[in-house]
């Protein structure tokens, strides 16, 4: 019998349907069974006849029971199996074994400084831009502008290659700022570095592909492309960049950060560029120039790209993760127009578009002038903290005692000890004493180089300072 309970907050219908839903998974209305008329049932349980007619309609509509004229409402010919007891577990599917996933989220939370786990006093993070009131004040400008101003037609589905106004404002920093001289439909957006990884393997290798990638490098590189089931072979780096003449002879694509060596920080040198360059054109595979902060250079202007040099053999990224914020999720792929057509068409297939509110504001942060002097400000906020980092470290002596390098460029330098030091143990030893330290070991494929990769972005010049001090308390 289904019973009303008056204290239920549930409506009364929606009880007494609950209950037989119930009753008729469980087996305890078995299929076929017979339902009281709505008539005969409605007093029995004190309720009206709509009440149990809603109850019925509902069970009918579900597939719970059939019904005729001569017949009344029957429980249908159920097929789930009945439960054998009150206490079995519901389980979903299992899920599949995934060993390279699990790895490879270990290594990368590493790589990030597993900074969920402990608090610190001074974070030499590389992987993070100074932000400030300025940037939120003005970015807040354009998102309101785009809030209100946008019109209707920019919230359909989107192109696939990434909102245009956005790509034609990248087009023009692209060729004002960086001397890269593209069309429109040589530029793809993307949602960041790895996004853009992701979409290359899928769009232009195949499955067990060999690739050739910086070691040390950037993790999340090869780690993506491991992911997508190609053959990742490291190749070391050298003061002069990547060695081009240990490059796998098979490889089909090459990974490399020529402006400012991701983890090293070199710059990789004319001579080893045009052999680069050559090789690509001779072997015919893909260079990823990944330009991920080389507009941050102390001496001299911004080095020109491999794109400039051989478009037809050049995938370049950029991404505003660390010209601007990470959080923007926004970054772009410039290349030869087939090969981004073909990224277009899987990016149509797999991801469909980018956000629009993202697009929308960023192009207005462009075009009205914020983002170059936001880059402008934050160029002197970075210089003088390099400075601040490269004095410390020459006034401690720890320049003596170990390798300094990447010091021309972008927003974090090296400093690397012998492979035999115990890179693990002073790091942790930071971590106590309450400074966070990034270990070199964890941007390596194969290599067993050592050393901290430090960076000087969100780290004001005042804790610079204390930091080296401490560090080189630590280590001298």
């Amino acid at each position: 019998m289904l019973i009303v309970n008056r204290d239920d907050e549930r409506p009364i219908w929606q009880q007494l349907l609950d209950q037989a839903i119930h009753n008729i998974t469980t087996g305890k209305w078995p299929p076929g069974e017979l339902l009281l008329p709505s008539r005969e049932l409605a007093p029995l349980i004190g309720v009206s006849r709509s009440t149990i007619q809603i109850v019925y309609e509902e069970l009918f509509s579900r597939g719970y029971t059939v019904t005729s004229r001569r017949g009344g409402t029957r429980v249908s010919e159920w097929s789930y199996a009945s439960r054998s007891s009150e206490d079995t577990v519901s389980k979903g599917p299992i899920l599949p074994e995934l060993p390279l996933l699990n790895a490879s989220v270990g290594h990368l939370h590493s790589w990030f400084g597993d900074k969920e786990h402990r608090k610190v006093d001074i974070d030499f993070s590389p992987h993070e831009p100074y932000l400030d009131e300025h940037f939120q004040k003005n970015w807040r400008k354009s998102f309101l502008h785009a809030s209100t101003e946008t019109k209707l037609d920019n919230w359909a589905y989107g192109n696939a290659y990434g909102f245009l106004p956005l790509r034609e404002q990248i087009q023009r920093y692209l060729s004002l700022e960086r001397g890269v001289h593209v069309n429109i439909d040589q530029i793809i957006l993307t949602s960041g570095a790895q996004h853009s990884i992701d979409l290359i393997a899928q769009a232009l290798l195949h499955e067990g592909d060999t690739v050739s990638v910086e070691d040390p490098g950037f993790p999340a590189a090869w780690m993506a492309l491991k992911y997508r089931r190609m053959q990742v072979v490291s190749v070391p780096v050298d003061e002069y960049g990547l060695c081009i003449d240990r490059i796998h002879p098979g490889s089909k694509l090459v990974f490399v950060t020529p402006s400012h060596q991701c983890a090293v920080g070199v710059i990789m040198s004319e001579p080893r560029r045009q052999q680069l360059l050559h090789m690509a054109a001779e072997q015919r595979f893909w260079i990823v120039e990944d330009d991920y902060d080389s507009e941050f250079r102390y001496r001299g202007d911004p080095l020109p790209t491999l794109f400039s040099q051989r478009p037809q053999n050049t995938l370049y990224m950029m991404s505003f993760s660390k010209m601007v914020a990470p959080g923007i999720r926004i970054s772009a792929i410039i290349g030869p127009k087939e090969a981004v057509r073909r990224l277009a068409q899987v990016q149509e297939l797999t991801y469909r578009h980018l956000p629009i509110m993202e697009q929308l504001t960023l192009t207005h942060f462009i075009k009205h002038g914020h983002f170059m002097r936001h880059m402008r400000r934050v160029r002197n906020v970075y210089r003088r903290r390099h400075e601040a980092m490269t004095k410390a470290i020459i006034a401690t002596g720890l320049s003596e005692h170990f390798t300094l390098s990447g010091v021309e460029t972008g927003l974090h330098m090296l400093l690397e000890a012998e492979p035999s030091f115990d890179e693990e143990a002073v790091t942790k030893l930071a971590l106590e004493k309450g400074i966070r330290v990034y270990p070199l070991s964890t941007y390596g494929l194969e290599s067993n180089r050592k050393g901290w990769v430090l960076g000087f972005a969100k780290v004001d010049e005042a804790a610079i300072e204390e930091g080296i001090y401490r560090l080189a308390g630590l280590l001298l």
